[in-house]
Order: C-alpha cells, then structure tokens, then sequence
C-alpha cells in the first residue's frame, strides 16, 4: 500500500470507529450503560487496512458480527459457568459464520464480548445484537465504502 493509500486508511479508521462508538455511547449511556465495542477496532483494522481480504467483504463484516453476537448471547443464556460460555462462544461463531459464509475474525471477540462484557451488555440481552454490534458494523462499512472512493483502485466498488 502507497503512503497516501495508508494516510487515508488510518484517516477512514479513525472516523469510522469514533462515530460507531460516539454513538453507541450516546444511546446506551442513556440507558445507564456506556459501552465501547474492542471488536470494532479489529474489524476497522481489516477494513482499512487490509480492504481487498475476503475477510474484509461487507457482507463478512456485517454478518459475520451478527451471527456471533447471536451465538455469544446465546451462550451466555444456556452456560451458566462464564469460561466454558466464553470458550463455547468461539467455536460455535466459527461454525455459524462457516454456515453463512460470512468469516470475519473480530466475529469471535464479539461473541466472546457477549458473555464477559458484564451487567453492561448483559442488560442488553438480544438488543446487543442490534445496537451496538449491527449499528456499529454498518457505521464502520459506510465509512470504508467512502474511503474506497480516494484510494487508487477502490477495494469495495463491486458492492456499490
């Protein structure tokens, strides 16, 4: 990747994750929950840093977040003990994401997030999967197809 290419990245990074996590905040700090999601750093690491991996597809990042925080809610119901909750939370995201055809790796530290993310997300139940995981998905997308426009050969133009 060209220096402008990386500028531009970390630019696009910086902006994506801020807006997804001011927002989250806002809305469940509202709640009485404020909530930063680490998983969106690792899914703005793919997108902006390694745009053209399959991992890095629009569809991998918004279901591949999903299905796992379905599997990490899920989990954190059915398995009382947190670390076998948290350890099933991984290879049961890995299998639904292979079901869907949709691997994106930030997908397992969602899932796992949704078991030890304590009373914060716990509160949430299900809802985690709509806000902040689906909200903060679509936000980190929108800005990566925007960032796509300025680099030379844009990584995410056969999905616009």
């Amino acid at each position: 990747m060209k220096s402008k290419e990386v500028f531009i990245s970390a630019i696009g990074a910086f902006v994506a994750v801020f807006i997804a996590e001011f927002f989250s905040n806002v809305i469940l700090e509202s709640a009485g929950s404020p909530l930063i999601i680490a998983s969106a750093g690792a899914s703005a690491m793919l997108m902006f840093g390694l745009p053209y991996t399959p991992a890095s597809h629009p569809y991998n990042l918004i279901v591949g977040h999903t299905v796992s925080a379905i599997v990490g809610v899920t989990c954190y119901y059915l398995i009382a003990d947190p670390l076998l909750s948290s350890s099933a939370a991984i290879p049961f995201a890995l299998i639904a994401m292979h079901a869907f055809k949709c691997m994106h790796p930030p997908g397992g530290a969602t899932a796992v997030i949704a078991v030890i993310g304590g009373e914060a997300i716990h509160s949430l139940g299900y809802m985690f999967v709509v806000m902040p995981i689906f909200f903060n998905s679509l936000v980190l997308l929108v800005v990566a197809l925007a960032v796509g426009g300025f680099r030379e050969k844009n990584p995410f133009e056969d999905y616009l």
